[in-house]
């Protein structure tokens, strides 16, 4: 099903990975950036954001971490992101959604909503794992998986600003991809597959 495989160490796969994205059809389209903890998704995901912009196309990221609900929410996520996002805007209406405080254990009571020129009919990059989710691709118009080996994802997490919250829960995340991956198999469903192995940072494009 793939039919695009882009790496980030080559110039200009942030522009092959935006001409890959569906024109105007009057309406939202939806791309997922999917991928192991790790790998790079929100940076992909900003740079695809950045460039599209660049382009005249407005476009927003929508963390999975915002409706994630708690460290043990991976199962659940995908259905949030459908009844609260994906399926108004199939039917035409508004997506309104309601943030994960992370430092209270517990959905904010404030609704969140796309960016007027987003919701006029721009690009929503939603990102994260479990945007690749069976439930989530038939409202998907590109759908994105970006690879990193387990010695590169391993060091990029034991760099993350917030490594030391994270650590704590690191391995029982990686056991609910480990089951989600195995069950939903999102590489597979992927249409574009985007290698990143590149050390330096994604959102700063190469001189």
């Amino acid at each position: 099903m793939t039919s695009l495989h882009v790496a980030t160490d080559r110039d200009g796969w942030d522009a092959r990975l935006a001409a890959a994205v569906p024109g105007d059809r009057g309406r939202v389209r939806v791309v997922t950036v999917e991928g192991r903890s790790g790998s790079g998704k929100s940076t992909v995901a900003e740079r695809l954001r950045a460039t599209l912009a660049a382009r005249g196309t407005a476009a927003a990221v929508l963390p999975m971490d915002d409706l994630y609900p708690g460290w043990h929410g991976l199962a659940r996520a995908p259905e949030l992101l459908v009844a609260w996002v994906l399926e108004p805007l199939r039917t035409g209406g508004a997506a309104h959604w309601r943030r994960y405080d992370w430092t209270r254990d517990r959905f904010s009571e404030e609704e969140c909503a796309l960016p007027g020129p987003v919701a006029a009919g721009g690009v929503l990059v939603v990102e994260g794992c479990g945007s690749g989710a069976r439930i989530v691709r038939p409202h998907v118009d590109l759908s994105v998986w970006v690879d990193a080996s387990d010695t590169v994802r391993d060091r990029r997490l034991d760099s993350r600003g917030d490594a030391g919250l994270y650590a704590p829960f690191r391995r029982v995340w990686a056991d609910q991809e480990a089951v989600f991956y195995a069950a939903e198999r999102p590489r597979e469903h992927a249409d574009v597959i985007i290698g990143n192995t590149r050390e330096t940072d994604l959102t700063t494009p190469r001189p």
